[in-house]
């Protein structure tokens, strides 16, 4: 169920859903616009601080819903009623969705922005969100001032995040043991983030919200969604050093990092360097979990705008 990217006909935006901070900026204004794309199982609502901050700064900021996630996620029967057996077994709802569906929701939106005056913008991604990037940077390098990897995928010399996740610089990731089922059943990766096990929720928290107290958590562990869609994770992202490899990039690590290891965010921003050595990442470095923008949205923030100078 793929989606024909035709353009910034708007309807990205009321699909996905979104967050906004700050004025439409003109193209003379020296701001940029930023936007947000999240990674697996979030939704735009994780990087509210990052887009509040932002606005108070006086950038325009754009947070989106990538298809199947926050106001447009779709929920297996099973998490509902928590029937654990089930949850191991039913089909995803979002089976059908891919990177390609990702990309071409932010570049409706991406695209309109710079019709609408905006200018090329920085392009956020977090996680999983890494290979979306790469895919919209890939189709349309000249509408982007800067891609920003925070302790994201990117895919060069692998083509899916997938590979990665295998590599062993992420053997002792904590993410894959949360599974519910097997994947290449579920068409997803599901993660039961309603676990009325203390153990399990506990292992949840951990792998992706370490360095966040449990009550910061709380309301993060009820706006989770479950699956994310096997297309996400198996299709594709061949970029090039033409389109892609033309555009400007920083790397955010995370050191902390237990979803992505620092092992495997250094390996990723090796290989993309060797891939453009004209055109190499700037590195910035962060003492975090896989989610500062809930444990350190400050730092992000002075990061981001470090970017545009």
């Amino acid at each position: 169920m793929s989606h024909v990217w035709h353009g910034p006909a708007g309807e990205g935006a009321a699909a996905g859903g979104s967050a906004v901070a700050g004025a439409s900026a003109g193209a003379e204004n020296a701001k940029p616009t930023f936007v947000f794309v999240h990674g697996a199982w979030h939704g735009a609502w994780c990087w509210a601080h990052v887009v509040r901050l932002l606005g108070a700064q006086g950038f325009a900021a754009i947070a989106l819903d990538l298809p199947g996630h926050g106001l447009t996620a779709r929920l297996p029967s099973a998490y509902g009623s928590q029937d654990l057996a089930a949850m191991a077994t039913e089909v995803s709802p979002l089976a059908e969705l891919t990177t390609h569906d990702y990309r071409d929701l932010v570049l409706s939106v991406v695209c309109g922005l710079s019709k609408g005056g905006s200018g090329p913008v920085v392009l956020v991604g977090h996680s999983l969100g890494g290979a979306t990037l790469t895919a919209v940077a890939e189709a349309e390098p000249t509408l982007i001032r800067r891609l920003v990897y925070l302790t994201a995928f990117v895919p060069v010399m692998r083509p899916t995040p997938l590979d990665y996740i295998q590599l062993p610089s992420m053997a002792t990731a904590e993410v894959p043991p949360l599974f519910a089922g097997d994947p290449t059943v579920l068409a997803c990766a599901r993660i039961n983030f309603n676990a009325a096990d203390p153990a399990k929720a506990a292992a949840n928290k951990s792998a992706f919200y370490g360095d966040v107290s449990d009550a910061v958590y709380a309301p993060v562990a009820h706006l989770l969604t479950p699956d994310e869609p096997i297309g996400a994770l198996v299709t594709p992202v061949i970029p090039t050093v033409g389109q892609w490899g033309s555009v400007p990039r920083t790397y955010i690590r995370c050191t902390q990092d237990r979803a992505i290891l620092i092992a495997a965010q250094d390996q990723m921003i090796a290989e993309a360097d060797e891939f453009t050595p004209h055109n190499k990442f700037v590195q910035e470095t962060l003492a975090t979990s896989h989610s500062p923008f809930l444990s350190a949205p400050d730092d992000v923030v002075s990061l981001l705008i470090k970017a545009t100078a």
